[in-house]
């Protein structure tokens, strides 16, 4: 494997289609990718009851643990296997099982605040925010909680409208400002050609370890570099 792994940040709102950019930005190096959801690294509850948990404001930067994800971020890097640990949405809280995780020659962590903490940014060689319009964002929160997750509709909306939007607005919409590139609505094809293409070069060893910033701009119709 590529020694350290190349490291992909993707962050982006609440339904904003950042699993599915990382899902097609690594289909053709499925084998060589680690992928690393935040989510697993919201705090441990266990000192909470469920009902204290349901309250629990899991949008902002405070529901995670970023010294583990640094420190197994660090192992990674070095080379060592990490015990990531797993959450579970129904109990809103970890689950009592660790899942082994083996440096790979791609690393991608995704989440909605995946650009956010500065320590983590420094590992990262490609950082990515996926930009999509925040009635399509609702329309695929409300579809996700209530359907797949079980969720009632109207706990889900005040939910939407108490935490997720206001922190959407606070914190995880500013870290655009941390992106390489500015992937809108979710899964730009140029975007993502130029992006498998960029990782397969790293897998087989054909790429540098330099990314220009905004490099892939002029490639890819509607993507933007802000913070210049």
């Amino acid at each position: 494997m590529t020694y350290p792994s190349f490291v992909v940040g993707i962050a982006g709102g609440t339904g904003a289609g950042k699993t599915t950019v990382a899902r097609l930005i690594t289909e053709n190096v499925e084998d060589s990718v680690t992928r690393i959801p935040l989510d697993n690294y919201y705090r441990d509850l266990s000192h909470l009851d469920l009902e204290e948990r349901e309250e629990v404001n899991y949008d902002h930067p405070d529901a995670f643990e970023w010294g583990l994800l640094r420190e197994h971020l660090e192992l990674l890097l070095s080379g060592q296997p990490v015990e990531m640990p797993q959450y579970d949405f129904e109990i809103h809280n970890r689950a009592d099982e660790t899942v082994t995780v083996e440096p790979t020659d791609v690393i991608v962590v995704e989440g909605i605040l995946g650009l956010y903490d500065d320590a983590i940014n420094d590992m990262l060689d490609l950082r990515l925010y996926v930009e999509t319009d925040a009635d399509v964002r609702i329309l695929r929160r409300i579809e996700r909680d209530v359907v797949q997750r079980g969720r009632d509709l109207e706990g889900v909306i005040g939910q939407y409208l108490s935490t997720v939007k206001p922190m959407h607005e606070q914190f995880i919409e500013p870290t655009k400002k941390h992106a390489d590139l500015i992937i809108p609505e979710g899964a730009n094809s140029m975007a993502v050609n130029l992006l498998q293409e960029r990782l397969q070069n790293e897998v087989d060893g054909d790429a540098t370890r330099t990314w220009e910033r905004g490099a892939l701009e002029k490639h890819v119709t509607g993507s933007r570099i802000d913070g210049e």
